[in-house]
């Protein structure tokens, strides 16, 4: 089974996310965002990130402020909004309870193996 697919879902599904827990942080220029999350191995491009960034613009979730910059023309600062801020907690607790979720069906499988790893038990 080819899982890549499956892998970009899940990843595209993170992706409002993860950009809004970093700008929790700080705020960030969209190449700080792309930078940030390459770090974390979460690969975007810019066809990905800029319509992404205008939507949450556009929902009340986001706002910006251009500043100068000493390395070329005003850069624009991404920052969370105070729906922002409450829309990201209420992403936290999604992903608090999808992480649980995941985690406790991982951790089903050791109930029911018995040391020689065959399922026994099992209703």
């Amino acid at each position: 089974m080819n899982t890549d697919n499956t892998k970009s879902q899940m990843r595209k599904g993170m992706l409002e996310y993860c950009i809004m827990l970093l700008l929790h942080q700080r705020p960030c220029y969209a190449n700080d965002i792309m930078q940030r999350l390459h770090e974390a191995d979460m690969i975007v491009v810019e066809g990905t990130l800029y319509p992404l960034l205008s939507r949450l613009k556009k929902d009340g979730l986001l706002g910006y402020v251009w500043q100068e910059s000493t390395q070329g023309p005003p850069r624009k600062y991404y920052t969370l909004t105070e729906d922002g801020q409450e829309a990201l907690l209420q992403l936290d607790a999604n992903w608090d309870e999808i992480a649980r979720t995941v985690n406790f069906l991982k951790n089903l499988d050791n109930k029911y193996k018995n040391n020689t790893g065959k399922i026994t038990n099992f209703p």
